[in-house]
């Protein structure tokens, strides 16, 4: 059986045409028609991966992700209207690992289902410990083997997209990372993403760490070349 995936959308075209295809790629998909029907399939037996349409009756997929975040981090993918570019960047900072916008490649949701598949498993794998996977700067501790990320010896829970960013910044203190070596350590060099999507991401690691310690200012923001981790 393959990775299993839940595609949560309306429009019954869109379930049958993407499910064909990931299906085709050897996944196990699940479908559902509004989010009312998604949060209840998804609780009682979670996928590895979810790709939510935004408007949907009953529930939508802004709520169903806030749903589902307080119980999993599993990588989500949002699909969205051509004009929801507010309705991107505050999923984004609710805590989606990306978003493709209607009408869509078939071909490039799978890109980016396989990107977002593959780093779920390299940060949680436990048959791939990595004895040096374990980063310590200061007060920060991250833990690529059991995808844990600590600060002051307080636990942030990040998505596989976040711990990557905030990986990418702590390895080299001080140096400063462009939006596109951020977009590469994230995403990979194939899959792209524009600039609002690293600083949406950026403001919801900030806004996680200031949930523990409101003095938090570790990620600086350098505009108009990109962002660092501050030295100690």
């Amino acid at each position: 059986m393959g990775q299993s995936i839940a595609l949560v959308d309306d429009d019954r075209n869109i379930l049958t045409s993407v499910s064909i295809s990931l299906e085709a790629e050897g996944y196990d998909v699940r479908t559902y028609a509004d989010g009312d029907e998604a949060l209840r399939g998804l609780t009682a037996r979670p996928v590895d991966l979810a790709v939510l349409d935004i408007k949907m009756p009953r529930m939508d997929g802004m709520e169903l992700l806030q749903r589902l975040r307080q119980s999993t981090n599993m990588p989500v993918i949002f699909l969205t209207s051509k004009d929801d570019e507010v309705d991107e960047l505050l999923g984004l900072r609710m805590g989606a690992d990306d978003y493709i916008k209607k009408p869509f490649s078939q071909r490039l949701l799978i890109e980016r289902i396989r990107a977002l598949l593959r780093r779920d498993h390299l940060a949680a794998s436990p048959s791939e410990i990595d004895p040096n996977a374990v980063v310590s700067r200061g007060d920060l501790t991250l833990d690529s083997n059991r995808h844990a990320c600590l600060w002051k010896g307080d636990p942030i829970e990040l998505t596989v997209t976040e711990f990557l960013l905030v990986k990418a910044l702590a390895i080299r203190p001080g140096h400063v990372k462009s939006r596109d070596q951020l977009m590469d350590a994230a995403y990979g060099e194939h899959i792209y993403v524009d600039d609002r999507t690293i600083d949406s991401h950026i403001k919801r690691i900030r806004k996680k760490f200031k949930a523990v310690d409101d003095s938090f200012n570790q990620v600086e923001t350098l505009y108009g070349v990109g962002y660092r981790y501050k030295e100690a």
